[in-house]
C-alpha cells in the first residue's frame, strides 16, 4: 500500500498538539506571577495561558498593560533559557511517528507556532523532528513582531513557497480558536486536535476535530493500492 494525502503541505502548531510543555509552563508562570505578586495559577487554569502568545495573556487573563506585560513576557523568557526550553517537555503519544509517515508519503511539513521561534526549533531539535521538517516557523522573540496565529501561518506559507513546496492545498493542525481562526484569515482549513488546552466550543469552524492519532492520520492519509 502507498500512503497519498488530500493535502499538498501541513502546517504544525506545537504548544498542545505536538508538545506537552505544560509541566515548564506551569512552573514558570509560577515563578512568574509570583514575582509580579499574582497568585500562582492552577494547573486548570493553563487552559488560559497555552496556545495564545504570552504578551495578550498576562494583559487578557492579569489586566496587566502592554508595558507591564512586556516586562512579565521578559523575566518569563529568562526563566524558560535558563531552565532550557526542553525542560519537562513531552511529545503527545504518537504525533513523532504520524510526522514520519507523513514526511514517508513526501508532504512537506512546517511548524506555524505562536511559541518563540528559537524555543520551537530547540524542541524540534531535542525531539527529532526537525530532519522531518521543510521550515519551522514561531513567533519574533519579543512575541509582537510576528506573533498573531494569521501572520505565522502565512509567514510559514510563505516560507515554504520560497522552498518550492506546492502551497495550494495547505492544511493547519491546531487545539485553539487561534489556530481556527488564524487559518481561516487565510483559507487554510484547521484539523482541531482535542489532546491539548482547550475549551470544546473552540474547535467550531475547523473542518474537523479529532479525539485521537489514529483519526489525524485517516484524515491526513490515504491508502492506495501498490
Amino acid at each position: 500500500m502507498t500512503a497519498r494525502s488530500p493535502w499538498t503541505c501541513v502546517l504544525w502548531d506545537v504548544d498542545g498538539t505536538l508538545v506537552d510543555a505544560s509541566e515548564g509552563i506551569l512552573r514558570r508562570l509560577t515563578n512568574t506571577l509570583e514575582h509580579f505578586g499574582y497568585p500562582a495559577p492552577t494547573r486548570a487554569e493553563l487552559v488560559h495561558w497555552i496556545g495564545p502568545p504570552m504578551f495578550e495573556s498576562f494583559q487578557t487573563n492579569l489586566g496587566m498593560t502592554p508595558e507591564q506585560s512586556r516586562e512579565a513576557v521578559v523575566y518569563y523568557r529568562s526563566r524558560s533559557k535558563a531552565e532550557g526550553y526542553t525542560s519537562g517537555a513531552k511529545l503527545f503519544p504518537g504525533v513523532a511517528e504520524l510526522i514520519d509517515e507523513v514526511a514517508a508519503a513526501g508532504i512537506p511539513q512546517a511548524t506555524a507556532s505562536s511559541k518563540p521561534e528559537n524555543q520551537v526549533a530547540a524542541l524540534m531539535e531535542h525531539f527529532g523532528l526537525a530532519p522531518r521538517l521543510a521550515s519551522i516557523t514561531g513567533a519574533t522573540p519579543d512575541e509582537k513582531t510576528l506573533s498573531a496565529k494569521a501572520d505565522i501561518v502565512a509567514e510559514a506559507l510563505r516560507r515554504l513557497h520560497t522552498l518550492g513546496v506546492d502551497v495550494s492545498r495547505p492544511v493547519l493542525i491546531g487545539d485553539r480558536h487561534h489556530d481556527v481562526e488564524g487559518g481561516a484569515e487565510h483559507g487554510v482549513p484547521v484539523i482541531f486536535v482535542r489532546w491539548g488546552f482547550s475549551w470544546p466550543h473552540e474547535s467550531e469552524g475547523a473542518q474537523a476535530a479529532v479525539d485521537d492519532v489514529a483519526q489525524l492520520r485517516s484524515l491526513l492519509l490515504t491508502e492506495d493500492a501498490a
